[in-house]
């Protein structure tokens, strides 16, 4: 019997990597995504992880800012594939990349709301479930996608990287909190990804930003997923922060 993941924000880049190796490894996947551009996507990616690796899949628009649209996509996780819930992916993310001075409230509480907050509740949500059947044999997983950002910080993005690093330091708590009951949480903080967002950048920008990395080059969202991976799969790993980044931060 297939198990069962949840993904926040899992509908493009690093989510739909990340769901689609939860896919590749057997995981019945719930894909959330929140605003209306990012349904058809979504409806893409499912069908997609149905047809290539023979599981089954939910999409769930749920602002996971709110604690009540958590509850809603929980619910509908366990309507459809029951109660065992096995991995929770907190990945969904925003950024302002604006100076703190000139931020606004509203901008800097939804950054925080968005990428820290919803961690906090889909994983106050989820976990009662996971400790319902989850033993030193059968282990659940709460993966957080953190940032480079919440170990070094970056400027012109104080809320979002006060937002990375809570997740860092939440996950290591939950680590040690949960790992008697045989769960497991572990943050991936990855560094510069090739994501919608660099696309636009033109060659010599992209160049100039290869050359601040030690190996290189811009990494790939496979480096992502890959790291999810090795967690997932990896029973002895617990509390830790994996951060594919090409030698630009050493931990």
């Amino acid at each position: 019997m297939a198990k069962t993941a949840i993904i926040t924000g899992g509908s493009r880049g690093i989510g739909e990597a990340m769901a689609l190796k939860l896919g590749e490894l057997g995981y019945n996947v719930v894909i959330n995504f929140r605003s209306e551009s990012s349904k058809a996507l979504s409806d893409d990616l499912a069908a997609r992880i149905e047809k290539e690796y023979g599981v089954q899949t939910l999409v769930v628009r749920a602002d996971v800012s709110k604690y009540e649209d958590c509850e809603a996509l929980v619910k509908a996780t366990v309507d459809k594939f029951g109660e065992n819930i096995d991995v929770l992916v907190n990945n969904a993310g925003i950024t302002n990349n604006c100076n703190f001075v000139d931020i606004t409230k509203e901008q800097y509480m939804n950054v925080i709301n968005t990428n820290l907050m919803s961690f906090l509740h889909m994983t106050h949500l989820v976990l009662p479930y996971m400790i319902n059947h989850s033993s030193k044999d059968n282990q659940c997983c709460i993966v957080n996608t953190s940032s480079v950002g919440g170990l070094t910080g970056v400027i012109n993005q104080a809320d979002y990287c006060a937002s990375k690093s809570g997740i860092i330091g939440f996950t290591r708590a939950i680590a040690l909190e949960f790992a008697a009951r045989g769960i497991r949480a572990n943050a991936i903080a990855p560094g510069m990804i090739m994501t919608d967002m660099l696309r636009g950048v033109n060659q010599d920008e992209l160049n100039a930003l290869a050359a601040t990395i030690p190996q290189g080059f811009i990494g790939d969202v496979s480096d992502i997923a890959g790291a999810l991976e090795y967690i997932l799969t990896a029973p002895y790993v617990t509390g830790q922060v994996i951060s594919p980044n090409g030698g630009f931060v050493l931990q």
